[in-house]
């Protein structure tokens, strides 16, 4: 079956905005009614809240069906040109169930969201549709006082432009993983502690590899096993895998497991390179992964990068799946050799 890819997006495109797992738009409604504020006059796109988006904590938990409906009316309705993820948490699994994946299949267009909203991209994969990880609105659409340059920079690129190669570049200025208060109305004008940045770290060298992205939030791994969105060991061969994980931070011991997992199933002696996001409070992950990838399992060639500037931190890049890129490893450069849109 023939992948199918979206349609870029241009000015005054229509936006859906759906709350697959949680309620934070009807619970603070401010911060989220500034940040679509943010969202539409940077990119100059209309926005279109599905039915649900915005509903009162418990209808949102106990109604995961209706969860479902909204992102199947959002494929389904002509007008609207892409589906962006309202926020995260943990229950995405539960609209599962209610999915037709001939719907999706059917009306591809762009579907966009970060952390639990693995599940639903995983959904897209399903359905041989492309999908896109990050940003949500609640997150890096919303920062306080005006979203990242870098971020900008990469969702033009990504979404709004069919540019056919370019490199993805490393952040050069500050990130940071700060936490105000959404609560609090008046940190909507504080801009958060910046740190250094911190660059990518290559702690497994390779040759120049090309191939397709698959990709997950670590933490949300274990939703999928033996689920019908979860690919096969072949599914998995020379696939480029970028993982992240989530702001609870997991142990490294609980990064091990999965890692441990993903070899019995087959999926590491498959891949053809890892790459891994910068984790929040500078938490590094690079000898767990040494550790189980060599020292366990002896893939002494597969190549890895950490502190990769996607993940629970900002700035962030998009990534979308399936789609090619290249590791120049000899000269620490990753470039896409495809177009992310049509």
């Amino acid at each position: 079956m023939i992948l199918k890819i979206p349609k870029k997006l241009q000015r005054w495109s229509k936006v859906a905005i759906v709350s697959s797992s949680w309620w934070w738009p009807w619970t603070i409604p401010n911060r989220y009614n500034n940040w679509i504020k943010q969202l539409k006059e940077q990119f100059w796109v209309e926005i279109i809240e599905m039915e649900n988006a915005k509903k009162d904590p418990e209808f949102v938990y106990n109604n995961p069906k209706k969860r479902a409906e909204d992102l199947m009316n959002a494929f389904l309705d002509p007008n609207i040109d892409a589906i962006f993820s309202s926020i995260w948490w943990d229950d995405s699994i539960r609209i599962l169930p209610y999915i037709d994946f001939d719907i999706i299949k059917n009306n591809p267009k762009i579907y966009m969201g970060y952390s639990d909203s693995t599940i639903t991209n995983f959904i897209c994969y399903k359905a041989w549709i492309r999908s896109y990880y990050w940003p949500s609105i609640m997150a890096w659409f919303g920062e306080n006082w005006w979203m990242f340059e870098y971020m900008i920079e990469s969702v033009e690129k990504t979404l709004f432009s069919n540019e056919i190669i370019w490199e993805i570049k490393p952040n050069t200025s500050w990130w940071t993983n700060e936490f105000l208060d959404w609560w609090n109305p008046k940190n909507l004008n504080i801009k958060r502690k910046l740190n250094p940045n911190t660059w990518w770290r290559f702690i497994q060298w390779g040759w120049i590899v090309e191939w397709e992205l698959l990709w997950w939030c670590v933490d949300v791994f274990y939703f999928m096993w033996w689920t019908e969105i979860w690919p096969d060991k072949d599914e998995w061969k020379w696939k480029i895998l970028f993982i992240e994980t989530s702001e609870e931070n997991i142990s490294e011991d609980n990064f091990e497991r999965i890692l441990r997992t993903m070899w019995i199933q087959w999926i590491l002696e498959n891949l053809n390179w890892i790459i891994v996001g910068r984790a929040q409070n500078e938490k590094n992950y690079d000898n767990s992964l040494l550790k189980i990838i060599n020292w366990e399992f002896w893939l002494y060639n597969l190549p890895i990068i950490t502190n990769m500037d996607f993940g629970h931190t900002d700035p962030v890049f998009v990534l979308p799946i399936w789609a090619k890129m290249t590791l120049d490893f000899d000269n620490k450069k990753v470039f896409i050799n495809e177009s992310w849109v049509l």
